[in-house]
């Protein structure tokens, strides 16, 4: 038997927005982990990012990051980007193209870290920012803070390098394979349009 947003626009609407919803609380969804691309002609990179917030109703999602991350300079250069997610027991692939506010210090970081848990926490904590080069293996952290030995109140110091990235969804594209036959679909959220495609 074909589930019900098998052929029907709204019900694949959401289903696509409750594999998102589910992935936001539930750490063992793979919605939670999707490929997260951005950059330009000349260079473009793609990442594992955590989906930290999903919003049907103003139809965009989130991620935390580091503002020292090169994915930072990315998009400030170019603000459109793409996020890939791929359920392999649904057999659903979701296509996000994005367009990215990059939050630093403001009413929106401050609301996020304060959810952020201690644990969570320790990436900011780096002195320098991911990628730097390194002449040994290393977290990154200084001996005192690594193992999660610090406080909550040391862990302040990491919000002066927390970013929240909210993406704005400008269409989404849902792909679902199916022994019967796949079926694809995209919805142009920018213009209100939706579409079958060939899988």
């Amino acid at each position: 038997m074909q589930p019900a947003y098998y052929e029907d626009f709204n019900e694949i609407k959401k289903k696509i927005w409750s594999m998102l919803n589910n992935a936001v609380k539930d750490r063992s969804s793979p919605f939670r982990i999707p490929v997260f691309i951005c950059g330009d002609q000349s260079d473009f990179d793609g990442r594992i990012v955590v989906l930290r917030k999903s919003d049907e109703a103003n139809k965009l999602v989130q991620y935390h990051s580091d503002i020292r991350s090169d994915k930072i300079d990315k998009l400030k250069a170019n603000n459109n980007a793409a996020m890939l997610f791929y359920d392999k027991e649904e057999k659903i692939q979701v296509r996000l193209k994005v367009e990215c506010i990059v939050n630093h210090d403001n009413e929106v970081t401050k609301e996020s870290w304060s959810k952020t848990q201690h644990i969570s926490r320790k990436c900011y904590l780096v002195d320098n920012g991911p990628g730097t080069i390194s002449d040994a293996p290393t977290t990154g952290l200084k001996p005192e803070l690594d193992n999660f030995d610090y406080t909550k109140e040391q862990s302040e110091e990491g919000y002066k390098n927390f970013t929240v990235i909210k993406c704005k969804i400008k269409s989404i594209e849902w792909l679902y394979l199916a022994a019967k036959g796949h079926r694809r679909a995209k919805f142009d959220l920018e213009n209100n349009k939706e579409y079958w495609l060939v899988p």
